[in-house]
């Protein structure tokens, strides 16, 4: 007949393993392991202590060995399992992962769950784990353009640091222009928001005339000023121009931060910021609007206030634009630009080189 191996208590481990037993917060499966040891500390066999605690002979043996190996600690939770073992190999994986990334299907752009799992022999749900595993996203696109500016390095370096280190006693503006805003009605009321349904709004539309947007964004307090006319060309910038020195006390020199624009490089637009030399006009790199802080601005302005709204003439729409700036320069509250030009132009750099392997 075989015996089980003896167990012996130490008086910390007896006091221990009796608390845990008796405790009424201890966990279920815990008190039970602690009971088995606590009887096979007394002298019983694994089938007498099954038949003591209503439990198979190998969970007794189990737990007598655990304690034996382990301690107490070792009661205390499972020990890992290795699971199921893998399907799909890893050579498997690799292949999926360098047809997802170097290849398309002939029938597509890009490839699907359906398409790859037909290509490779496989599951749909098992091109879904490895996708998830590595990242991987098929059918999403992101676009970008990366400068070619060959004075891009400085360029940057001076906008940054007019956003991390503003000059003293000047104002630095982010500025430029939203053109082509369109006053659209809806042909039909929209339904509104309610339980277990989004707001609607017609897929058609009416159009009731453009405005573009002229605006200039001061970078350390987030004031907005702007000004909507009919069009874009450099009359408009150049009457702007004119607001903000205009609004902006003579004393202070005035830091202009924009894209290159024709508009905005216009030989009068030249001759009028020759002669008024408190304007510092600092241009993005090409391909570089990003740069630009207004942008931000614009893209709230789009979400929060003119892509849903239903404008029943082009005074409604410049109206809106108005309120929205008010109501932003009640309280506003800056951009904080964060990333160092060093770490943008390596960025670039490295897109550079990804681009001409």
């Amino acid at each position: 007949m075989r015996v089980a191996p003896a167990i012996e208590l130490s008086a910390e481990a007896q006091l221990t393993l009796e608390k845990l037993s008796r405790r009424r917060t201890t966990p279920i499966r815990v008190v039970q392991r602690s009971r088995i040891v606590l009887l096979a500390a007394e002298g019983m066999q694994n089938k007498e202590i099954a038949e003591r605690l209503k439990i198979a002979p190998r969970m007794a043996a189990l737990w007598r060995d655990r304690f034996r190996k382990r301690g107490v600690e070792g009661l205390m939770k499972d020990a890992p399992r290795p699971g199921r073992t893998p399907r799909i190999s890893d050579d498997i994986a690799a292949r999926v992962v360098a047809k997802t990334t170097q290849s398309k299907p002939a029938e597509a752009t890009h490839w699907s769950r359906s398409t790859m799992a037909r290509a490779m022999g496989i599951s749909d749900s098992s091109v879904g784990r490895i996708w998830r595993a590595h990242g991987l996203k098929p059918h999403r696109i992101e676009s970008f353009k990366v400068s070619n500016d060959p004075h891009f390095a400085e360029k940057l370096e001076a906008i940054v640091g007019l956003y991390l280190n503003p000059p003293e006693h000047a104002l630095v503006l982010s500025i430029d222009e939203k053109s082509q805003i369109q006053a659209l009605d809806r042909t039909q009321p929209g339904l509104p928001l309610k339980k277990g349904r989004g707001a609607t709004m017609t897929h058609d539309y009416k159009r009731n005339g453009t405005t573009t947007l002229f605006a200039a964004l001061d970078t350390a307090t987030g004031e907005v000023y702007g000004l909507c006319q009919q069009r874009h060309r450099h009359q408009e910038w150049l009457r702007f121009l004119r607001m903000i020195d205009d609004t902006i006390p003579e004393e202070k020199q005035i830091y202009l931060i924009c894209d290159n624009y024709a508009t905005h490089k216009h030989p009068r637009v030249q001759r009028w910021l020759a002669k008024h030399t408190r304007f510092h006009v600092r241009f993005t790199p090409t391909s570089a609007s990003w740069l630009n802080m207004i942008e931000r601005f614009f893209r709230d302005l789009s979400a929060n206030q003119i892509r849903r709204g239903v404008f029943q003439d082009l005074e409604q729409l410049i109206t809106a634009i108005g309120d929205y700036i008010d109501l932003h320069n009640e309280n506003p509250k800056p951009f904080i630009w964060t990333a160092k030009a060093s770490d943008i132009l390596e960025k670039v750099t490295r897109a550079r080189a990804a681009l001409h392997k």
